[in-house]
């Protein structure tokens, strides 16, 4: 049984931050016409689209009165911010540059970290954070003036600054080092370590992946192999042929007692092993043998 809220009813804000997550969080660092720099971080944020580069985050409006964020302010006079990632090294800070300070204050200075100069733009960047992006603001999207209402900040990326340290020989990222950090309801938040890291291969490219509906019935309905293990088959372009399994069955029979494999449960047992280890071809030979 689920149970249902509308977005009236008194836990629904809770539930939707706690449901929409993790969220990556952002420093957003903007700058007014007279030169005051703000930094505020962002867990309503996150990337859009590529060609143009464009990322979007939202000061919503302050539930105490609905009034506006600094953040908003800044980008409307001066259209242009720094996106600058958060991980664990600065996830305390971040915590701290949330305090509603007031106008003029540099959270730069109350949070500890280091502004540096923009290559492009005029607010500058947070130095600790591994990548930096500057960005000019292409639009803002304000939902309305309701405590707690979202005015969507639609800024197009310019530059990438990545911290050397975090870069292999090809420019690449690995997710295993930048040590990053998100957003959950409430209090929490989640650190992306290696144990949490895990891959799901891209369905085939080429070509359509078969589709779990293509799989053999007895497949599908199998008691052993859960939603996750039917995905990871039906994204295959391709299943080994008849010919392919027989192969495999004589060699089978050279190194094993192959009778004791007979029932099916067994089998349908050994591939869902495999496909736990993320041996999709293996699984197939076992799912497809006919003994």
């Amino acid at each position: 049984m689920t149970k249902s809220f509308d977005p009236n009813s008194e836990s629904f804000n809770r539930l939707l931050k706690h449901a929409i997550s993790p969220r990556p969080i952002c420093f957003a660092s903007t700058i007014d016409n007279d030169g005051n720099v703000n930094l505020s971080p962002f867990s309503f944020f996150n990337l859009m689209g590529q060609t143009p580069p464009i990322c979007v985050f939202s000061p919503v409006n302050k539930m105490r009165d609905g009034s506006k964020k600094h953040t908003l302010d800044n980008v409307l006079e001066h259209p242009e911010c720094v996106i600058n990632i958060v991980n664990y090294d600065i996830v305390q800070q971040q915590s701290l540059a949330s305090v509603e300070f007031k106008k003029g204050v540099n959270e730069f200075e109350k949070a500890g970290l280091t502004p540096i100069p923009s290559e492009i733009v005029k607010p500058p960047r947070v130095k600790e954070s591994p990548i930096q992006m500057e960005c000019k603001v292409r639009n803002v999207v304000s939902i309305s003036d309701e405590p707690g209402a979202a005015n969507l900040v639609i800024a197009e990326i310019l530059r990438i600054h990545v911290e050397e340290n975090f870069l292999d020989e090809q420019n690449h990222v690995s997710p295993y080092t930048l040590d990053l950090v998100a957003r959950l309801g409430d209090d929490y938040y989640c650190r992306i370590i290696p144990e949490s890291i895990f891959e799901v291969a891209r369905p085939a490219t080429k070509a359509f992946g078969i589709g779990i509906d293509s799989l053999p019935n007895d497949v599908k309905l199998s008691k052993f192999l859960t939603g996750n293990h039917l995905g990871q088959l039906g994204t295959q372009e391709k299943i080994p042929t008849k010919e392919m399994v027989d192969n495999f069955i004589v060699q089978l029979k050279e190194r094993v007692e192959i009778e004791k494999f007979k029932p099916i449960e067994i089998r349908h047992q050994i591939a869902a092993k495999l496909l736990d280890q993320g041996d999709v071809n293996g699984a197939w030979f076992w799912l497809l043998m006919e003994l």
